[in-house]
């Protein structure tokens, strides 16, 4: 099991940017393949981005392709997501999460929530109009 803190939410107006950190610990960082969900008030999870061990391949919703970016630094142990041209359908608050690299290789795999077994205890991400 790795554990796994968020980091960086706050408030900022729509077109703003922001930058989510997520630190991990308790596991060798580089056995996990890293990713953000996120869940707004009333709605299910959703598939924001993964990143693999190496940080050569990610993974992005829709939603956020172009806007968003996914990065991560295994001599630090960190993954990061830079979110950028923000609008107020992003405000939810954002989980990190691990998955061992063995288990996704696709992003059917990366996007589904039922893959990741360690999750973060989430930051809150408001975009206001």
């Amino acid at each position: 099991q790795v554990q796994l803190v968020e980091s960086g939410g706050g408030l900022v107006e729509a077109g703003g940017s922001l930058r989510l950190s997520c630190a991990a610990s308790g596991r060798t960082f580089s056995s996990y393949a890293m990713g953000w969900f996120r869940q707004a008030p009333g709605k299910e999870r959703l598939f924001v981005a993964a990143v693999n061990w190496t940080g050569g391949r990610t993974y992005y919703a829709d939603s956020v392709k172009g806007r968003f970016t996914i990065s991560r630094d295994n001599a630090k142990n960190t993954v990061s997501l830079q979110m950028n041209s923000l609008k107020p359908e992003d405000t939810a608050v954002y989980y990190c999460v691990a998955v061992p690299n063995a288990y996704c290789s696709d992003y059917g795999c990366y996007s589904s929530p039922a893959a990741y077994d360690d999750w973060g205890q989430g930051t809150q991400v408001t975009v206001s109009s």
